[in-house]
Protein backbone atom coordinates (compact mmCIF):
# COMPACT_ATOMS: atom_id res chain seq x y z
CA UNK A 1 0.00 0.00 0.00
CA UNK A 2 1.62 3.22 -1.16
CA UNK A 3 2.24 5.85 1.11
CA UNK A 4 1.24 8.57 -1.23
CA UNK A 5 -2.01 7.17 -0.24
CA UNK A 6 -4.46 9.38 1.80
CA UNK A 7 -5.90 8.59 4.52
CA UNK A 8 -9.27 9.71 6.21
CA UNK A 9 -9.39 9.42 10.12
CA UNK A 10 -12.64 10.34 11.40
CA UNK A 11 -12.42 10.81 15.03
CA UNK A 12 -8.69 11.45 14.96
CA UNK A 13 -8.65 14.15 17.09
CA UNK A 14 -9.87 11.61 19.78
CA UNK A 15 -7.57 9.35 22.19
CA UNK A 16 -7.05 6.48 20.31
CA UNK A 17 -7.68 8.27 16.85
CA UNK A 18 -4.45 10.74 17.52
CA UNK A 19 -2.58 8.31 18.37
CA UNK A 20 -3.12 6.53 14.70
CA UNK A 21 -2.66 9.80 12.91
CA UNK A 22 0.66 10.08 14.79
CA UNK A 23 1.34 6.65 13.14
CA UNK A 24 0.58 7.49 9.66
CA UNK A 25 2.33 10.47 9.86
CA UNK A 26 5.54 9.22 10.80
CA UNK A 27 4.90 6.90 8.37
CA UNK A 28 4.74 8.95 4.94
CA UNK A 29 0.84 9.05 4.83
CA UNK A 30 -1.48 11.89 3.44
CA UNK A 31 -3.72 12.57 6.31
CA UNK A 32 -6.95 14.23 6.87
CA UNK A 33 -8.94 14.05 9.96
CA UNK A 34 -12.68 14.53 10.42
CA UNK A 35 -13.98 15.65 14.07
CA UNK A 36 -16.31 17.66 15.26
CA UNK A 37 -14.19 17.98 18.79
CA UNK A 38 -17.59 17.18 20.80
CA UNK A 39 -14.95 14.62 22.57
CA UNK A 40 -11.72 15.00 20.64
CA UNK A 41 -9.25 17.65 21.46
CA UNK A 42 -7.42 19.84 19.38
CA UNK A 43 -4.52 19.35 21.28
CA UNK A 44 -3.82 15.96 20.52
CA UNK A 45 -3.30 16.83 16.83
CA UNK A 46 -2.55 20.34 17.02
CA UNK A 47 1.32 20.39 16.11
CA UNK A 48 0.49 18.18 13.08
CA UNK A 49 -1.98 20.69 11.74
CA UNK A 50 0.33 23.78 12.43
CA UNK A 51 2.80 21.62 10.70
CA UNK A 52 0.78 21.23 7.56
CA UNK A 53 1.42 17.24 8.32
CA UNK A 54 -2.98 17.05 8.36
CA UNK A 55 -5.94 18.17 6.93
CA UNK A 56 -8.41 18.84 9.88
CA UNK A 57 -12.09 19.05 8.96
CA UNK A 58 -13.98 20.23 11.51
CA UNK A 59 -17.66 18.61 11.20
CA UNK A 60 -19.97 15.70 12.11
CA UNK A 61 -20.65 12.81 9.89
CA UNK A 62 -23.80 12.86 10.32
CA UNK A 63 -23.47 16.00 8.15
CA UNK A 64 -23.91 14.53 4.64
CA UNK A 65 -22.53 16.85 2.09
CA UNK A 66 -19.09 17.50 4.55
CA UNK A 67 -18.73 13.55 4.41
CA UNK A 68 -19.20 13.11 0.54
CA UNK A 69 -16.49 16.39 0.37
CA UNK A 70 -14.07 14.97 3.11
CA UNK A 71 -13.87 11.57 1.19
CA UNK A 72 -12.77 13.39 -1.84
CA UNK A 73 -9.51 11.53 -3.20
CA UNK A 74 -9.25 9.29 -0.09
CA UNK A 75 -7.79 5.84 -0.60
CA UNK A 76 -8.53 4.71 3.63
CA UNK A 77 -11.36 5.74 5.63
CA UNK A 78 -10.37 4.18 9.32
CA UNK A 79 -13.78 5.05 11.48
CA UNK A 80 -13.12 5.81 15.11
CA UNK A 81 -15.69 8.55 15.81
CA UNK A 82 -18.83 7.53 18.30
CA UNK A 83 -20.44 7.67 20.67
CA UNK A 84 -18.39 5.45 22.80
CA UNK A 85 -19.27 5.35 26.29
CA UNK A 86 -21.77 2.92 27.42
CA UNK A 87 -23.57 4.95 30.46
CA UNK A 88 -23.87 7.64 28.53
CA UNK A 89 -25.74 5.95 25.16
CA UNK A 90 -27.92 4.40 28.42
CA UNK A 91 -28.92 8.26 29.22
CA UNK A 92 -28.75 9.19 25.59
CA UNK A 93 -29.63 6.73 23.42
CA UNK A 94 -31.21 8.52 19.98
CA UNK A 95 -27.94 10.75 20.26
CA UNK A 96 -26.11 7.45 20.26
CA UNK A 97 -27.99 5.57 17.69
CA UNK A 98 -27.98 9.00 15.53
CA UNK A 99 -24.29 9.47 15.72
CA UNK A 100 -22.85 6.02 15.53
CA UNK A 101 -25.25 4.53 13.42
CA UNK A 102 -26.79 7.02 11.10
CA UNK A 103 -23.04 8.72 10.53
CA UNK A 104 -21.42 5.50 9.97
CA UNK A 105 -24.01 4.56 7.07
CA UNK A 106 -23.03 8.13 5.73
CA UNK A 107 -19.32 6.99 5.74
CA UNK A 108 -19.88 3.68 4.58
CA UNK A 109 -22.34 5.09 1.29
CA UNK A 110 -20.38 7.91 0.44
CA UNK A 111 -16.79 5.76 0.47
CA UNK A 112 -18.67 3.36 -1.95
CA UNK A 113 -19.32 5.96 -3.69
CA UNK A 114 -16.11 7.69 -4.45
CA UNK A 115 -14.91 4.05 -4.50
CA UNK A 116 -12.30 4.36 -1.56
CA UNK A 117 -9.94 1.29 -1.35
CA UNK A 118 -10.31 0.48 1.98
CA UNK A 119 -13.07 1.17 4.98
CA UNK A 120 -11.73 0.07 8.74
CA UNK A 121 -14.19 0.38 11.16
CA UNK A 122 -13.62 0.53 15.00
CA UNK A 123 -16.06 -1.80 16.48
CA UNK A 124 -16.49 -3.20 20.39
CA UNK A 125 -16.26 -6.16 22.40
CA UNK A 126 -19.59 -4.88 24.00
CA UNK A 127 -21.28 -6.58 20.70
CA UNK A 128 -20.85 -9.57 23.13
CA UNK A 129 -22.42 -8.53 26.03
CA UNK A 130 -22.35 -10.89 29.05
CA UNK A 131 -20.06 -13.35 26.73
CA UNK A 132 -20.99 -17.48 27.11
CA UNK A 133 -17.46 -18.36 27.19
CA UNK A 134 -14.05 -16.94 27.45
CA UNK A 135 -11.73 -15.85 26.21
CA UNK A 136 -13.98 -14.51 23.63
CA UNK A 137 -13.67 -15.55 20.06
CA UNK A 138 -15.45 -13.86 16.91
CA UNK A 139 -17.65 -15.92 15.72
CA UNK A 140 -18.91 -16.26 19.59
CA UNK A 141 -22.61 -14.97 19.98
CA UNK A 142 -23.26 -11.36 20.41
CA UNK A 143 -25.99 -10.19 22.80
CA UNK A 144 -24.84 -6.28 22.97
CA UNK A 145 -26.87 -4.81 25.97
CA UNK A 146 -26.97 -1.05 25.94
CA UNK A 147 -26.82 1.51 23.05
CA UNK A 148 -23.56 1.75 22.17
CA UNK A 149 -23.25 -1.85 21.79
CA UNK A 150 -26.55 -2.69 19.73
CA UNK A 151 -25.06 0.52 17.20
CA UNK A 152 -21.62 -0.80 16.88
CA UNK A 153 -23.19 -3.98 16.14
CA UNK A 154 -25.48 -2.83 13.56
CA UNK A 155 -22.39 -0.61 12.07
CA UNK A 156 -20.23 -3.66 11.72
CA UNK A 157 -23.72 -5.48 9.59
CA UNK A 158 -23.51 -2.47 7.90
CA UNK A 159 -20.04 -2.39 6.87
CA UNK A 160 -19.96 -5.98 6.06
CA UNK A 161 -23.05 -5.57 3.93
CA UNK A 162 -21.27 -3.13 1.59
CA UNK A 163 -18.37 -5.98 1.70
CA UNK A 164 -20.04 -8.97 0.57
CA UNK A 165 -21.87 -6.80 -2.18
CA UNK A 166 -18.31 -5.85 -3.24
CA UNK A 167 -19.06 -2.30 -3.35
CA UNK A 168 -16.26 -1.67 -0.55
CA UNK A 169 -13.59 -3.19 0.68
CA UNK A 170 -14.43 -3.16 5.34
CA UNK A 171 -12.81 -4.99 7.80
CA UNK A 172 -14.08 -4.73 11.55
CA UNK A 173 -11.67 -4.17 14.50
CA UNK A 174 -13.52 -4.86 18.15
CA UNK A 175 -11.65 -3.30 20.63
CA UNK A 176 -10.97 -4.05 24.36
CA UNK A 177 -10.45 -1.55 27.10
CA UNK A 178 -7.89 0.81 25.40
CA UNK A 179 -5.72 2.55 27.88
CA UNK A 180 -3.03 5.21 26.96
CA UNK A 181 -1.78 8.56 26.94
CA UNK A 182 -4.27 11.41 26.38
CA UNK A 183 -7.38 9.19 27.77
CA UNK A 184 -9.76 12.18 28.35
CA UNK A 185 -10.87 12.70 32.54
CA UNK A 186 -14.72 13.05 33.11
CA UNK A 187 -17.68 11.34 33.99
CA UNK A 188 -17.53 8.65 31.25
CA UNK A 189 -13.81 7.72 31.47
CA UNK A 190 -12.12 4.46 31.58
CA UNK A 191 -11.49 3.05 34.96
CA UNK A 192 -7.80 3.43 34.14
CA UNK A 193 -7.98 7.19 34.34
CA UNK A 194 -10.01 7.80 36.82
CA UNK A 195 -8.40 5.19 38.89
CA UNK A 196 -4.93 7.11 38.30
CA UNK A 197 -6.46 10.66 38.57
CA UNK A 198 -8.09 9.63 42.20
CA UNK A 199 -4.49 8.17 43.36
CA UNK A 200 -2.80 10.81 42.38
CA UNK A 201 -4.91 13.30 44.65
CA UNK A 202 -5.04 10.44 47.85
CA UNK A 203 -8.57 9.77 47.23
CA UNK A 204 -10.51 6.96 47.30
CA UNK A 205 -11.49 4.95 44.38
CA UNK A 206 -14.66 3.58 43.31
CA UNK A 207 -15.58 0.74 42.18
CA UNK A 208 -19.00 -0.14 40.58
CA UNK A 209 -20.13 -3.70 42.10
CA UNK A 210 -17.40 -6.66 43.51
CA UNK A 211 -14.80 -5.79 41.43
CA UNK A 212 -14.24 -9.11 40.77
CA UNK A 213 -15.26 -8.38 36.89
CA UNK A 214 -12.76 -8.51 34.77
CA UNK A 215 -11.58 -6.42 31.50
CA UNK A 216 -9.20 -7.29 28.75
CA UNK A 217 -7.44 -4.03 28.79
CA UNK A 218 -4.94 -3.11 25.95
CA UNK A 219 -2.41 -0.47 25.48
CA UNK A 220 -3.39 2.63 22.77
CA UNK A 221 -0.04 1.50 20.90
CA UNK A 222 -0.81 -1.90 20.23
CA UNK A 223 -4.22 -0.83 19.04
CA UNK A 224 -2.51 1.65 16.66
CA UNK A 225 -0.12 -1.75 15.48
CA UNK A 226 -3.50 -3.65 14.77
CA UNK A 227 -5.53 -0.83 13.03
CA UNK A 228 -2.26 -0.38 10.40
CA UNK A 229 -1.63 -3.90 9.83
CA UNK A 230 -5.90 -4.25 8.97
CA UNK A 231 -5.37 -1.14 6.88
CA UNK A 232 -2.48 -2.81 4.84
CA UNK A 233 -3.64 -6.32 4.85
CA UNK A 234 -5.99 -7.77 1.79
CA UNK A 235 -6.68 -10.94 4.04
CA UNK A 236 -8.41 -8.66 6.20
CA UNK A 237 -11.07 -7.44 3.74
CA UNK A 238 -14.61 -8.89 4.76
CA UNK A 239 -13.10 -10.28 8.52
CA UNK A 240 -13.78 -9.30 12.02
CA UNK A 241 -10.89 -9.30 14.20
CA UNK A 242 -10.52 -9.37 18.26
CA UNK A 243 -7.94 -6.35 18.82
CA UNK A 244 -6.70 -6.62 22.92
CA UNK A 245 -4.16 -8.33 25.07
CA UNK A 246 -5.53 -11.74 25.25
CA UNK A 247 -5.63 -10.84 29.04
CA UNK A 248 -7.98 -10.90 31.95
CA UNK A 249 -7.56 -8.60 35.25
CA UNK A 250 -9.98 -8.16 37.33
CA UNK A 251 -11.05 -4.25 38.30
CA UNK A 252 -9.18 -5.48 41.83
CA UNK A 253 -6.31 -6.84 40.69
CA UNK A 254 -6.10 -3.33 38.46
CA UNK A 255 -6.72 -1.01 41.40
CA UNK A 256 -3.75 -2.80 43.61
CA UNK A 257 -1.83 -2.58 40.83
CA UNK A 258 -1.95 0.80 40.35
CA UNK A 259 -2.11 1.71 44.06
CA UNK A 260 1.04 -0.61 44.51
CA UNK A 261 3.03 1.28 41.38
CA UNK A 262 2.01 4.48 42.71
CA UNK A 263 3.13 3.99 46.16
CA UNK A 264 0.11 4.25 48.20
CA UNK A 265 -2.23 3.11 50.14
CA UNK A 266 -5.26 1.56 48.56
CA UNK A 267 -8.94 2.85 49.57
CA UNK A 268 -11.32 1.59 47.90
CA UNK A 269 -15.30 2.31 47.80
CA UNK A 270 -17.48 -0.02 46.55
CA UNK A 271 -20.72 0.96 44.73
CA UNK A 272 -23.83 -0.38 42.69
CA UNK A 273 -22.88 -2.33 39.12
CA UNK A 274 -23.94 0.27 36.43
CA UNK A 275 -26.80 -0.50 33.95
CA UNK A 276 -25.57 -1.94 30.67
CA UNK A 277 -21.83 -2.58 31.93
CA UNK A 278 -21.20 -6.46 31.02
CA UNK A 279 -19.10 -9.20 33.72
CA UNK A 280 -16.29 -10.40 32.23
CA UNK A 281 -14.40 -9.58 29.15
CA UNK A 282 -11.29 -10.87 27.11
CA UNK A 283 -9.96 -11.96 23.46
CA UNK A 284 -9.16 -14.61 21.72
CA UNK A 285 -6.45 -12.73 19.94
CA UNK A 286 -5.14 -15.75 18.25
CA UNK A 287 -7.03 -14.86 14.44
CA UNK A 288 -5.83 -11.32 14.47
CA UNK A 289 -2.39 -12.72 14.92
CA UNK A 290 -2.86 -15.31 12.84
CA UNK A 291 -3.70 -13.32 9.81
CA UNK A 292 -3.11 -9.55 11.26
CA UNK A 293 0.58 -10.42 12.24
CA UNK A 294 -1.14 -8.60 15.75
CA UNK A 295 1.33 -9.36 18.58
CA UNK A 296 1.00 -6.84 20.97
CA UNK A 297 3.77 -6.03 23.37
CA UNK A 298 3.38 -3.83 25.78
CA UNK A 299 2.03 -5.48 29.59
CA UNK A 300 -0.36 -4.02 31.50
CA UNK A 301 2.84 -3.24 34.07
CA UNK A 302 4.69 -1.58 31.72
CA UNK A 303 1.92 0.48 30.64
CA UNK A 304 0.87 1.39 33.94
CA UNK A 305 4.19 2.44 35.05
CA UNK A 306 4.47 4.62 32.40
CA UNK A 307 1.48 6.61 32.97
CA UNK A 308 1.56 6.80 36.15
Amino acid sequence: MGKSLKVLVTGGAGFIGSHMVDRLVKDGYDVSVLDNLSTGKLDNIRGLVSAGKVDLIEGDIRDVSLVRKSIEGVGVVIHFAAVTSVPFSVANPNLTFDVNLQGTQNLVRASAQAKVGKFVYISSCAVFGDPESLPVREEDHTDPISPYAETKLSGERYCLDFQRQQLLQSVVLRFFNVYGPRQGLNDYSGVITRFIDLVGKNKPLTIYGDGQQSRDFVNVQDIVGGVFAAMQSDSANGQIFNIGSGKATTINELAKEISDLAGVELKVNYEKARVGEIKHSYADISKAKNILGYSPSISLHKGLEELI
